[in-house]
């Protein structure tokens, strides 16, 4: 049973959860095919849908501009309209990700260790694919190729589920994946795009236990807020991107500066842009990094120490420093000492990635040993938090759970492991 074949039978059920379920069944049947498939021919199917995304360039950025028109009309915020555009450079970029994805050491079959005990048993645990993985992601359209490429590789298979303001952006993305995986010989069940924009579709997803067996949410707080509180399914995600920036007494001016301005507002929409940022009492140049930002045109809410160093501060409520802007604006607070950054970060902070600029080695790895989140950076912008620069291709999402992955989830997160034992005909007394 072809793929299109499957939507267009469900596609007439008015049931979601038939819908669902009927696609996860096929998704599940397709990926014993795919994880049967060697490591080079995953690999090269990838290569060719990322020559199919190339060749499908203008279909697919027609797509995007009918979504942005569509989405400029409902009034959509500048930040969500950001996420959503594509233009030549990030389509190539999305690309150039699957590739690289594509050329990524193949965690499936890896011997995570071996032990032999006193009877001859032979005991070692590989890595496995988890098996059918829902991703349930909103405004970005990079998502469908990313997600889709690394199920691929890791031999999982996906059920994708976009939102509606990124819809033919993301059917565009994933017929030109299709044509492409298909031509590699990965069954076209493996990656699947949920045919309907009903919410009720989500819902599915969420209670499809037995069918789906993870569930990633990329999106805004009220998406991956419901996902984690309504999922019948294990869900890997993050819920906020509350980032902080910590400026050290001895950090160098220029460098805080420079970074200070990049960590909010090279992309004031991602979960890795700072939200929050703590200047030390004793650092020299405090007014002039405030005054850089508010320059820069970012919108900075301070206490009432920071109020002092510029008129142009507005001042900080309790909430702002628990909020996540995902816009040009930036709640400050002075601190005395790196005791009381970690203490503020301890309090506010969503676990996802904080950073301390400073000279000081000793204080940088107290702060990097003490500061419970996924990411911890010395002297880097907090948008560094993406598993493309972490060198790990693409990234499905950033988890800041304890269990099973943490920070940038790319191909070794969607693996698990199972023991492999072997004997000589032992039995147990």
């Amino acid at each position: 049973m072809t793929q299109t074949a499957s939507v267009q039978t469900l596609s007439e059920t008015p049931d979601p959860e038939a819908l669902v379920n009927g696609l996860a069944r096929a998704a599940r049947a397709a990926q014993r095919r795919l994880a049967a498939m060697s490591s080079e021919a995953r690999a090269a199917a990838l290569h060719k849908a990322a020559d199919r995304l190339e060749a499908s360039a203008d279909a697919i950025l027609e797509a995007n501009a009918e979504d942005l028109a569509a989405g400029e009309a409902r009034g959509l915020a500048k930040a969500m309209l950001d996420r959503l555009a594509l233009d030549e450079a990030r389509l190539a970029g999305i690309a150039a990700a699957v590739r690289a994805v594509a050329d990524l050491p193949d965690p499936v079959g890896q011997v995570i260790d071996r032990s032999e005990r006193p009877n001859g048993l032979a005991f070692q645990r590989i890595r496995v694919p988890i098996g059918t993985i829902g991703i349930i992601y909103e405004s970005r359209p990079n998502v469908t190729a990313d997600a889709a490429a690394l199920c691929v590789r890791a031999g999982n298979a996906a059920l994708l589920r976009g939102g509606s303001e990124a819809v033919h952006s993301n059917r565009a993305i994933h017929a030109a994946l299709a044509e492409g995986l298909a031509e590699g010989g990965v069954p076209a069940e493996a990656v699947q795009l949920i045919p309907t924009q009903d919410r009720a579709a989500v819902g599915a997803m969420l209670a499809a236990a037995g069918l789906i067996d993870m569930i990633v949410p990329r999106g805004g707080k009220s998406l991956v807020a419901r996902v984690q509180a309504d999922a019948r399914v294990p869900v890997l995600a993050h819920l906020d991107g509350i980032c902080h920036t910590y400026v050290h007494a001895a950090a160098d001016a220029g460098m805080a500066r420079d970074i200070a301005l990049n960590a909010k507002l090279r992309r004031t929409g991602i979960c890795g842009a700072m939200e929050t940022l703590l200047i030390d009492a004793d650092f020299p140049d405090a007014a002039g990094l405030v005054a850089a930002l508010i320059d820069k045109g970012c919108e900075v809410r301070g206490d009432e120490r920071i109020r002092a160093l510029d008129a142009r501060v507005i001042p900080a409520s309790a909430n702002d420093w628990d909020t996540e802007y995902l816009d040009a604006v930036l709640s400050v607070a002075m601190v005395d000492g790196l005791d009381a950054a970690l203490e503020h970060i301890a309090r506010h902070s969503s676990g996802h990635t904080d950073a301390i600029v400073t000279s000081d080695e000793a204080a940088a790895e107290r702060f990097l040993g003490e500061v419970d989140s996924a990411i911890v950076m010395h002297n880097a912008s907090s948008q560094f938090a993406d598993g493309g620069e972490f060198g790990l291709g693409a990234e499905i999402g950033i988890a800041t759970g304890r269990l099973h992955a943490r920070g940038p989830v790319a191909l070794e997160g969607l693996t698990t492991y199972k023991w492999q034992v072997r004997g000589t005909g032992q039995t147990r007394p």
